[in-house]
């Protein structure tokens, strides 16, 4: 009697055994299956998003030493800026004053404001003071020449800055040619790039440290 009930509780304790060793193996598996799978899902999405919002927004800046000069707020502004057409745009821009002249006395304002999608390599103040007063009074006095001049200045393409350098087709009709990269232009070998990428309402705009003449 009593070998027979040790022998059922012997069975007993064996089959409870295994069965807990089954449950830990079951348990050991599924959890470690479990930790391989999530890094695999979660690290290269969070590692590759931030690289890719920064790019996006550095293209879409200004550029140049000469951009510390335009205002912070205001019309002004390059928020401001953005929201006018390139002949207003140029109006609130205190570097621009001698160009927006030149372009009231051209009848050139509702041109410029209408175009759409252009390039202006606007000359600052400080450019047209490289003309000698008589010749910059007798180009004020000459509407059909300074029609030319400040045409020439304007391309019928929106340029960004990688598409730059190279050669391009003006408003007057001649080509001016672009060199440099990044952040560093010269317009026909002599006119520096001061500020870039400006963008107005319908023009890109890079003002520029030279006055632009053209050929003929």
């Amino acid at each position: 009697m009593f070998r027979s009930t040790h022998r059922r509780t012997s069975l007993a304790a064996l089959a409870a055994a295994g069965v807990l060793a089954a449950g830990l193996t079951a348990c050991s598996s599924s959890g470690s299956g479990t930790s391989a799978a999530a890094p695999a899902t979660t690290a290269p999405a969070s590692s590759a998003a931030p690289s890719a919002a920064s790019g996006t927004a550095a293209a879409d800046q200004p550029f140049g030493a000469a951009c510390a000069a335009v205002p912070k707020d205001g019309a002004g502004s390059f928020g401001g800026m953005a929201k006018d057409p390139v002949a207003t745009a140029a109006s609130n821009n205190p570097l621009l004053s001698t160009l927006v002249t030149a372009v009231k006395q051209a009848g050139l304002v509702d041109t410029l404001n209408s175009a759409q999608n252009i390039t202006v390599f606007a000359p600052t103040n400080d450019a047209f003071a490289k003309i000698p007063k008589a010749d910059l009074d007798a180009l004020l006095a000459d509407k059909a020449k300074l029609t030319k001049v400040l045409t020439y200045h304007v391309t019928p393409d929106r340029l960004a800055p990688a598409a730059l350098p190279g050669s391009h087709k003006t408003l007057e009709g001649g080509n001016l040619t672009v060199t440099g990269s990044g952040e560093d232009f010269t317009v026909n070998g002599n006119s520096k790039v001061l500020c870039g990428n400006v963008q107005t309402a319908n023009a890109t705009v890079y003002i520029v440290d030279t006055v632009l003449m053209p050929t003929s």
